[in-house]
């Protein structure tokens, strides 16, 4: 799924905290310099001011577009709309003293200090902002692009994406459509693979998002283009021939220097995101602590059963191929995965996407009697009632997972993927998710739990994420298709 970039204040949110943030340092530095101790807050009127050109800069930086294009200005520009903002916020601030007629208490020196100290450490401020994100850029950004041309264009358009990197992309690689450059690097950009193999690589790499630009006198690989649109990676089309995609979200927004027309399986806002983010935070949290909690009582009784580790670390591949390790308290023997190639032909979902088994053998405490009845143990137990998804909530906080999502898959399944599949890797994985709140292991068609995953994605928003979790309790609770 894309993240739209907002055209408004809350794609600049770093750059806010950090202005609010220094002027509340400016503020308690300039009552300490005045000789009226280290604490202003503690005064009415004092108090009362930092309320007042706290929430006054927030307003400031809305409608005066303060922070528009701050990653493209320079020095000079950057200190002038700094010193403008500035003086605005300390005549506002004025007024206010003036109109409550409490300007005779408040210190003068306290006052212009508080506005000096403000503008200089702002400007300090955004500037060494400015200067970490573009290392960040630099070292790989935050979305990778994959660059999909003609030859005649290519190092055009490597040109102009490295000098407008400012959506904070790293490129990837770059597909030659017309000629087979594999292998080849243009203005320090690998040709990673032709039109026949752009799909397949996609599929393979970490992918965010593909730019396609082509020279006028070449049409648009409308085939390659169904096929990187199926896989779920956004794709953005520079505007000359552009086509309409079925039951894709299409929109014009500017990558670089260039107006595309971007498609994408869904798009959400930055502020949608964010929100997102802090729900997440905020579970993660609560999670963390019902894990600490559930520690004391599940550790001795996993280690009893089965000495070793009481945690499981396993790696998963998350948005768009993205790899992490993914917590849980284990409920397997520890020699389970070497033990999965001899069940294979037991499992439910049958050829390798997935893997269930109705009785697993591997589970800590699972035997087969010889009166042929099944005997059950605590790795049963904490799989039943879903206690060994709990750490799974560290890997919320780090950001890897989110609550809702898509399950996230091993790489052994993931090599097996065709096209469609990638889709459900559009989106942050997560505990839980739409496949889970609609029968978790009763469904045995992996085709039906991708079409479920992409189901989630093609409508998500924060109204559904909030329905899935109230289902996720009650289905927790009723032990539906647990295994």
């Amino acid at each position: 799924m894309y993240r739209k970039d907002s055209n408004q204040w809350i794609k600049h949110i770093d750059f806010i905290i950090l202005d609010l943030i220094c002027l509340q340092i400016a503020f308690v530095l300039a009552y300490t310099v005045s000789g009226y101790g280290f604490n202003p807050y503690k005064t009415m009127i004092y108090r009362n001011m930092a309320v007042f050109i706290g929430g006054t800069d927030l307003v400031l930086m809305i409608f005066m577009g303060t922070l528009k294009n701050v990653l493209k200005r320079g020095y000079y520009k950057n200190f002038v709309v700094t010193l403008q903002h500035g003086v605005v916020l300390g005549g506002i601030s004025v007024l206010y003293l003036f109109l409550l007629q409490q300007g005779q208490m408040y210190s003068r020196l306290a006052f212009i200090q508080t506005f000096v100290i403000y503008i200089l450490l702002t400007y300090v401020v955004r500037e060494l902002w400015k200067k970490s994100l573009r290392k960040q850029m630099e070292e790989g950004g935050v979305r990778s692009l994959l660059l999909v041309v003609t030859e005649d264009v290519a190092k055009i358009v490597v040109e102009n994406m490295k000098e407008n990197n400012y959506a904070r992309y790293k490129i990837a690689g770059m597909v030659v459509i017309d000629k087979d450059m594999t292998g080849q690097w243009i203005d320090d950009v690998i040709v990673v693979a032709n039109m026949e193999k752009a799909a397949e690589f996609v599929c393979k790499a970490w992918i965010d998002e593909v730019l396609i630009v082509t020279s006028g006198s070449v049409p648009y690989p409308k085939e390659l283009i169904e096929q990187f649109t199926e896989t779920g990676v956004t794709v953005h089309l520079k505007l000359a021939k552009v086509q309409n995609v079925p039951g894709q979200k299409q929109f014009v927004e500017k990558i670089g220097p260039y107006t595309v027309l971007t498609t994408s399986i869904n798009c959400a806002s930055s502020k949608e995101l964010m929100l997102k983010r802090l729900m997440d935070i905020a579970g993660g949290l609560v999670g963390c602590l019902i894990t600490g909690i559930l520690f004391i009582f599940v550790a001795p009784a996993i280690y009893i059963a089965s000495p070793g580790p009481i945690f499981f670390a396993q790696e998963r591949v998350g948005k768009n191929g993205k790899k992490f390790k993914m917590y849980k308290f284990r409920s397997m023997y520890v020699d389970a995965e070497a033990r999965k190639a001899e069940l294979m032909k037991d499992n439910k979902l049958g050829d390798g996407k997935m893997f269930k088994m109705d009785f697993d053998p591997r589970v800590i405490g699972n035997k087969i009697l010889p009166d042929g009845t099944h005997k059950t143990g605590i790795g049963d137990f904490i799989r039943r009632t879903s206690i060994d998804e709990f750490p799974q909530f560290f890997n919320v906080l780090k950001g890897d997972m989110s609550i809702v999502g898509t399950r996230p898959p091993l790489i052994s399944e993931t090599n097996l993927y065709e096209l469609h599949h990638r889709a459900r890797l559009a989106i942050k994985p997560g505990i839980t998710g739409m496949w889970q709140v609609s029968g978790r292991s009763d469904i045995t068609d992996f085709e039906e739990v991708v079409r479920l995953d992409k189901e989630y994605i093609e409508n998500w928003n924060i109204g559904l994420d909030i329905k899935i979790l109230f289902k996720t309790v009650l289905v927790v609770l009723r032990k539906d298709g647990s295994v």
